[in-house]
């Protein structure tokens, strides 16, 4: 390739998008034992499994630490884990489907980011805000068997047929809009706030039918969210006992906000870049707009940070704790910080505050690619479920609220905390509804029972439970 090519090359979202891609599929097939939220993943990996083996109906997901009972709740659309089934049932079921699955689409979200926002800003703000995402969480994230990335990534596709049907008119655009809006939204509900673009265009008087006509049409996405999170959910929740997050009071959630101010603020100059570089072009950013006045940024900027303020006080507490739920606002910020490094003129300068932004990212993503010799034994719990146990046979097992041990196990029933295994009035309730191992990781717990032990190693020992009358 000639330097003038790879010049152009690289002057295209393409070209890094494509590399990025590339880039993460470096460890694309580990098993989910990853540290950081290695029980969202498994959560989302047990549905869709449970797709698999137990029942394939959409709106009926499956955990399998179902406390001994049906194991249907009330989540998210799981549509991330039904395309991951239907890969399953062509080529077989393994755990690294969902990586690859979110890793594509999230890409092509990343691609449709940019061809949206070429509609209304400069190349050079474009290219810049592109890399500024790809770096960001969302590099880590949108490898990972989780809908965050993956539900954004959706909404910018049905964004950008939106925009297409307002600038070209075309039926075919207006129902993939309609199509792709309408999953990102069912997906995960804070995907929504970018249908805030389409208010924004009504700004210009250009093709007013044709504007609202799209916003006549986010009626539809809008009623089957409410239905799916508002209707079926809780019906879920009552019907099969498994608890069902739908957030909190925003008043509730206003004070734990405020009485955490320090974390909340947290997952904006901390955790949306995992760069110090790119959060301080952010704020940067943010006072170039209002100085200079430019009224689309500043109008963007906060039309989607108030949506997306209510969403933090509805989420309250899960807000501050989790830092994948700032990832839906960081496409937005990654345009404002993409804007303010877009403004410096000097060449050298300008490369050398992108490289080194995406480079500190990435060095504090990167453990994120590769699994500890540490946490590797849970790999042997199936090996030892089969040795003792039939497939069916419920189990309990010290995940101390991480269900990742018994989706390892591939295994159902309940995950304790190691308190409760010195509870006998726990283990005789769970005896009674039917349990019949216990399974306990010595390196969380050291409890010797008064049970029969079945199986024993450095890391795992497992007791049979004695059938209760």
């Amino acid at each position: 390739m000639s330097s003038i090519t790879l010049k152009k090359a690289c002057n295209r979202p393409e070209f890094w998008i494509i590399l990025f891609f590339l880039i993460r599929l470096i460890g694309i097939t580990n098993p989910p034992i990853e540290i950081s939220h290695n029980w969202r993943q498994v959560t989302g990996l047990m549905v869709s499994r449970n797709f698999l083996e137990t029942d394939p109906t959409i709106f009926y997901p499956r955990i399998d630490d179902n406390q001994g009972s049906e194991g249907i709740i009330g989540m998210e659309f799981p549509l991330l884990n039904y395309l991951y089934f239907l890969m399953a049932k062509i080529f077989g079921y393994t755990h690294w489907y969902g990586r690859l699955l979110n890793l594509i689409i999230s890409s092509l979200g990343i691609l449709f980011f940019s061809k949206i926002i070429s509609k209304y800003f400069e190349h050079r703000i474009v290219l810049t805000s592109t890399l500024c995402l790809l770096a960001s969480i969302w590099f880590a994230f949108s490898r990972k068997m989780m809908p965050d990335t993956f539900c954004v990534s959706l909404m910018f596709m049905g964004v950008f047929f939106g925009t297409e049907y307002i600038d070209k008119g075309k039926f075919l655009n207006i129902i993939l809009s309609v199509l792709f809006t309408t999953l990102a939204i069912l997906s995960k509900i804070p995907a929504g706030i970018y249908f805030m673009i389409f208010i924004l265009l009504l700004l210009e008087k250009n093709n007013l039918t044709r504007k609202l006509t799209i916003i006549a049409t986010t009626v539809i996405p809008l009623l089957l969210t409410y239905t799916w999170y508002f209707v079926w959910n809780p019906h879920l929740s009552k019907e099969y006992g498994i608890w069902y997050n739908s957030g909190t009071a925003i008043s509730t959630g206003f004070y734990e906000i405020i009485s955490h101010v320090g974390l909340a603020l947290d997952k904006f100059y901390f955790s949306s870049f995992n760069s110090y570089i790119f959060t301080a072009c952010f704020i940067s950013g943010l006072f170039i707009m209002f100085i200079k006045q430019n009224k689309k940024m500043i109008c963007l900027f906060l039309s989607m940070f108030l949506i997306f303020l209510i969403y933090i006080f509805k989420s309250g507490y899960f807000f501050y704790h989790h830092s994948y739920y700032i990832i839906p606002f960081v496409p937005v910020m990654a345009l404002v910080a993409g804007y303010a490094i877009s403004l410096i003129k000097k060449q050298w300068l300008y490369i050398a505050v992108l490289s080194i932004g995406i480079i500190e990212s990435i060095a504090n993503q990167q453990n994120d690619f590769f699994n500890k010799e540490t946490e590797k034994y849970k790999l042997n719990l199936e090996v030892i479920a089969d040795s003792i146990s039939k497939r069916n046979d419920l189990i309990v097992i010290n995940g101390n609220e991480n269900p990742q041990q018994i989706y390892l196990a591939h295994r159902k029933g309940w995950n304790c905390t190691n308190h409760q295994l010195s509870d006998s009035l726990y283990i005789k309730d769970i005896s009674l509804k039917g349990c019949k191992f216990i399974f306990i990781n010595k390196h969380s717990c050291e409890d010797v029972l008064n049970k029969k032990i079945v199986f024993n190693n450095k890391d795992y020992c497992v007791y049979e439970l004695a059938e209760t009358n």
